[in-house]
């Protein structure tokens, strides 16, 4: 069938725009977060320790709750809001997060009784004694984060499913700023348990930002488990293929701890340059994922595949136009960055480099992450959890394979091998786009691939216009400081690339200045 032009759906553009403010404010509090934890702690014992140890609450929170639990939970509870059946609703949200609370605590205490043979045969196996002693304390302390985060994620969910999204959206930096108070508040007097602590405070002020504003909504608490309540099975049949798919993608990040923990610093330097990456696509591509989640879910319930296919596709132009630029400053600026945010006390030039290394590699994946976080909610509103998970689960074990081979191919060459572990998560994450973007668009009977090549060509333009006056600049600044160079360089390929686009005309944009244009008082010529 011809494909009509997809334009961007304004109440998504306006929510998205919403939540991205939120979540850059929430970033900007976890780079501040970062770069207190950077200056303040050793990072070959002391971070490299905390971030072993920090996996496996992750894990449980990744696999259980977060964003499989969100995007299970949202389909079948928009469903309910759409047939007006609000009690039915509430009875679903109760249920879920009573069971997810209780088994999240049983799993909690299990990890912690067998903390020291994870520590020692799989996370920190070539920690030294010491190190791998401290990773177990560290570990303990942390675990009740996952409760917290597990029933914050259920809050969400609700939130989310009645098109609430700015609260949940500064979720995430209440976690931050518990770990900037763990870092100043107590890391003087506690040292690296104050960290530990301070993740705790942070999940528990996560879940208790939402709290007060669940009333409003009108639905009322049930102390049940819906036991044989199908909608409750219905969750946890949709979260079953995508736990699967959570346990590889874990598999893949355990591996790399695993093979990481031969060289002192590379656990930090792999978390971090993952976590800058990282909120690049936070501020690009969970924001639209967040607010067209509930989109998704109504038109499917509602039998409106042609809109879902519109809205699906300029949400994929977006995060195109936005992230490819994104990926070309993470590469061509990454040390000038790092060096103008972190590079200060415990936080020296060796770590400097080896976190670069990181983000260069992982930054290569950026637009096909962002093009994932939507794509994955697209199947999940359609109530295919089994689809995306499959591919993720073959492309995370595959993931694997690179890794191992990717290490040694870097070690062999005199690279830091580390950067081998960044390189194949980026690979994976390609393989896993190009596959589930063909699935759905053969399933959806088109995907307006036309528009979405025209954006793609547009942002390849403008891109490498932008890395060629980055490369230029930071050849003519090389002495300069870092903050010059960084700041202006994100000042002018910024400026370079929508002046591109703005050439180009492509359609978005065109509503950006013309929504500016709208917003600002314009003078009227005296007579």
């Amino acid at each position: 069938m011809a494909e009509d032009t997809a334009s961007p759906p304004p109440n998504i553009a306006r929510a998205a725009g919403t939540v991205m403010l939120a979540y850059l404010l929430g970033q900007l509090i976890g780079l501040a977060a970062k770069i207190i934890i950077g200056a303040s702690f050793d990072a070959g014992t002391e971070l490299d320790a905390f971030y072993a140890a920090n996996r496996p609450s992750e894990t449980l929170v990744m696999i259980l709750a977060g964003g499989i639990l969100v995007s299970s939970f949202i389909p079948v509870f928009v469903k309910f809001l759409v047939g007006e059946d609000r009690p039915g609703a509430w009875k679903l949200a109760s249920a879920t997060f009573n069971l997810i609370l209780i088994i999240m605590i049983i799993l909690a205490l299990l990890v912690a009784v067998f903390a020291p043979p994870i520590v020692r045969y799989i996370l920190g196996k070539d920690f030294a004694p010491a190190k791998q002693a401290l990773t177990v304390e560290l570990l303990r302390i942390q675990l009740p984060s996952v409760i917290f985060f597990s029933l914050s994620a259920i809050v969400v969910g609700i939130l989310n499913g009645h098109r609430k999204f700015l609260v949940p959206a500064f979720s995430p930096a209440m976690y931050q700023l518990g770990q900037i108070f763990g870092a100043v508040v107590l890391g003087p007097g506690m040292g690296i348990y104050g960290l530990a602590w301070g993740v705790v405070i942070g999940s528990t002020l996560s879940l208790l930002i939402q709290i007060p504003f669940l009333p409003r909504l009108g639905g009322r608490y049930s102390p049940t488990l819906g036991l044989h309540n199908p909608a409750v099975g219905e969750v946890f049949r949709l979260m079953a293929p995508r736990i699967f798919g959570a346990a590889a993608v874990q598999a893949m990040l355990w591996v790399n701890t695993l093979l990481a923990s031969r060289y002192d610093g590379a656990v930090y330097a792999l978390t971090l340059g993952f976590m800058m990456m990282y909120m690049a696509q936070a501020a690009i591509a969970q924001s639209a994922g967040t607010a067209v989640m509930p989109t998704f879910s109504a038109q499917y319930v509602e039998g409106k595949l042609d809109e879902l296919r519109k809205t699906l596709a300029s949400v994929i132009r977006a995060e195109i136009l936005l992230s490819l630029p994104a990926t070309a400053g993470l590469l061509i600026l990454s040390t000038p960055i790092i060096v103008l945010l972190y590079q200060r006390g415990e936080f020296t030039a060796g770590t400097t480099q080896m976190v670069a290394w990181a983000l260069t590699w992982y930054a290569a994946g950026l637009m096909f992450h962002s093009v994932l976080e939507v794509l994955v909610r697209a199947y999940y509103a359609m109530h295919d959890t089994k689809t995306p998970v499959l591919i993720g689960a073959a492309a995370m074990l595959l993931s694997i394979v690179f890794s191992l081979l990717f290490s040694a191919l870097f070690e062999h060459l005199g690279w830091m091998p580390h950067g081998g572990l960044a390189l194949a998560v980026s690979l994976s994450t390609a393989l896993e786009v190009t596959t589930l973007f063909l699935i759905m668009r053969r399933r959806l009977n088109g995907l307006h691939s036309r528009d979405i090549w025209r954006a793609f060509s547009a942002a390849s333009a403008g891109t490498v216009g932008m890395a060629a006056a980055l490369v230029f600049w930071q050849q003519a600044l090389r002495s300069a400081p870092a903050a010059l160079t960084a700041l202006g360089g994100v000042a002018l390929g910024g400026g370079i690339y929508s002046l591109t686009l703005f050439l180009l005309r492509v359609p978005e944009i065109h509503l950006l200045f013309t929504a500016l244009k709208r917003r600002l008082p314009l003078k009227k010529t005296p007579r």
